[in-house]
């Protein structure tokens, strides 16, 4: 196994940790990766993994400007510098595969169609991020709106959407990635799929529970094919709410995905915390459910501390953690976990668009310390 705990040497947090997607919002033109994503990422390539920003997997995938595609030529080429420079740096990677299903506007859309997903249901108050002056993301300037109004997938239209997550992972594999990482989790296609209350299908893919997650089963058996289970990896988040999709019986659905999961031979499951105030606390007991049902290694990411991060290790619950906000502002975060140094704040005004201020700026420790 690519990530067996037993392979990463002494039980510390240090070579334990996870960079988790972050979008950023800065590709170029034609969603293209671009020589400052490549610094950046290798700039964190001392994590023991880096799982890239969500990658959409088609243009009807895009739900937010300035983002990266890995379904063209130009775009495979623009991610191959990324993965040659943190392959250089010592790093792995990972590309996150993307598809937000209603999470889009028809502004981002082909031919300015709707969005689709498993229901033809609007999530109320869930925005998305475009360019509506056409500025581009060395502007950084773009609009949050209300995500439009999808239709719902016809039951044939779904398995061209399941060959693109294969050929998405091809392209990766081409692109220089070690893996891919699938989506399905805070409201996306998949995520959409699963959850009861985002999903109102009456055929094979709605209703009953191993009905929602058919299309899970579906991607994953066809990624897997394509890269070998080693090189998969699953993101889910079981407890939260985000972007509208909520599950009635969640603990139940997410050890039943995560036995399917298991089945197929997924080489981690990556369990997303909720991380805002006040948000629910995902019980000790579906942890330890989720760890005898999913024999793969287990990363859990959500905002961490160093505290909770070793309890969790030390446990037993997870073999990773993921640390995303941090890895913003902290290129060497490894290495400052380790030697208890301060952390440096993110600049929240600079985390979607615009140039190298707050993406490839931040200082390492030992520059901090001269």
């Amino acid at each position: 196994m690519l990530f067996s705990p037993y392979s990463l040497g002494p039980l510390r947090l240090a070579n334990r940790i996870v960079m988790p997607p972050m979008t950023r919002s800065r590709a170029a033109e034609g969603n293209v990766a671009t020589a400052a994503m490549a610094t950046y990422y290798a700039q964190r390539a001392s994590a023991g993994l880096i799982v890239s920003e969500g990658t959409q997997i088609s243009p009807q995938g895009q739900g937010y400007a300035w983002t990266p595609g890995i379904h063209s030529p130009a775009q495979i080429e623009g991610w191959r510098a990324v993965t040659d420079a943190v392959h250089a740096a010592g790093g792995r990677i990972f590309a996150q595969l993307w598809h937000v299903g209603r999470v889009s506007h028809v502004a981002l859309q082909p031919g300015n169609a709707a969005p689709v997903s498993s229901s033809a249901l609007q999530a109320e108050g869930v925005k998305v991020f475009v360019d509506p002056t056409g500025a581009g993301p060395q502007s950084g300037v773009g609009e949050m709106i209300q995500h439009s109004m999808p239709r719902a997938l016809s039951e044939g239209e779904i398995p061209g959407i399941v060959a693109e997550y294969a050929q998405a992972t091809r392209n990766a594999l081409a692109a220089g990635f070690d893996g891919v990482e699938l989506h399905g989790a805070n409201g996306y296609l998949i995520n959409q799929f699963i959850d009861s209350q985002a999903n109102q299908r009456t055929d094979g893919y709605g209703g009953a529970l191993a009905n929602r997650l058919r299309f899970l089963r579906e991607v994953v058996a066809a990624v897997v094919e394509v890269a070998g289970g080693e090189r998969v990896g699953v993101r889910l988040a079981p407890l939260t709410t985000l972007q509208g999709a909520v599950d009635d019986t969640p603990q139940a659905t997410y050890l039943a995905a995560a036995h399917v999961l298991d089945q197929l031979g997924v080489g981690y499951l990556h369990i997303a915390e909720a991380d805002w105030e006040d948000a629910p606390v995902m019980p000790v007991a579906f942890k330890e459910a989720l760890r005898i049902i999913y024999r793969g290694t287990l990363i859990y990411a959500g905002k961490y501390t160093v505290a909770r991060a070793e309890e969790a290790l030390e446990k037993g619950w997870a073999d990773l953690i993921g640390f995303g906000r941090p890895f913003i502002a902290n290129p060497d975060l490894p290495q400052r976990l380790q030697a208890g140094a301060a952390l440096s704040e993110p600049d929240r005004a600079t985390y979607f668009g615009g140039g190298a201020e707050g993406f490839i700026d931040y200082p390492v420790l030992e520059a901090v310390e001269a």
